[in-house]
């Protein structure tokens, strides 16, 4: 899929310039890192996704020092994180902030929204839920969805160091893509795989434990750094591919 074909089928679902702009960034960006999953997949699956309004906009509805409340008021939730980003880097915390987004969903690739947070100078960490999807791996019900978690952490150097690792032995979006079945979504980690099913399950409750409106949500920890460790760590690593690298 090309920039016109994708950027036509967005405006078309009634998304505006602008915020068809930035979804196509998202998917091409994930296309281009190998993330087909969150990649030009995803714009014949919102073809089909109900429950999010193209021209809806998310609502800050509470800021105190060092706290901000988002709702995405039925905007999708690439662009509830995309505004939730901006905000940020318009308006960075004095030390730290820890931001809810309540009503969003779907967040898409989360390594996407920290490592603008990185470019722009800030540490960040997110984490988002979703379906419920991941059960204990000796079996019972669906506790947990993947909630992937995104680290960012600015360099002076080059590049920011970006880690984004779902608690799926695949992705929702490689389900989404054709690249996996349903039934392969299952912890990671083989024999170690409550390790990661743990992981989950405090993920979805940190998060549920914050939003107060039901659906799904993020959680955003967004700071100024405090030191500069990442061209130490490219020094150390010697060559070797560090994550969220090209």
């Amino acid at each position: 899929m090309d920039a016109d074909e994708g950027l036509r089928r967005l405006r078309a679902l009634g998304f505006g310039e602008a915020d068809a702009d930035e979804l196509w960034a998202h998917f091409d960006g994930a296309e281009r890192r190998g993330k087909q999953g969150h990649g030009y997949a995803r714009i014949p699956w919102l073809e089909g996704l109900e429950g999010y309004e193209p021209a809806a906009q998310p609502t800050l509805l509470e800021e105190v020092n060092g706290f901000q409340r988002w709702h995405g008021g039925g905007a999708i939730g690439y662009l509830v994180l995309g505004r939730v980003v901006r905000t940020q880097l318009e308006r960075p915390p004095a030390r730290a902030r820890l931001v809810v987004c309540e009503r969003t969903f779907p967040t898409g690739m989360l390594g996407h929204h920290v490592r603008r947070l990185a470019d722009g100078g800030l540490v960040a960490l997110l984490t988002a839920t979703s379906p419920r999807r991941l059960g204990h791996p000796d079996g019972g019900p669906k506790l947990a969805g993947t909630n992937p978690l995104a680290i960012g952490i600015p360099s002076s150097g080059r590049d920011p160091v970006v880690v984004d690792a779902s608690m799926g032995a695949v992705t929702w979006g490689d389900v989404v893509a054709g690249l996996a079945e349903a039934d392969d979504l299952v912890p990671f980690g083989g024999e170690h795989a409550h390790k990661a099913f743990a992981v989950a399950l405090g993920l979805q409750l940190l998060v549920d434990s914050l939003v107060r409106d039901e659906g799904h949500g993020a959680v955003l920890l967004v700071a100024r750094p405090e030191a500069d460790p990442v061209p130490a760590l490219r020094d150390l690593a010697a060559g070797v591919r560090l994550p969220g690298d090209s």
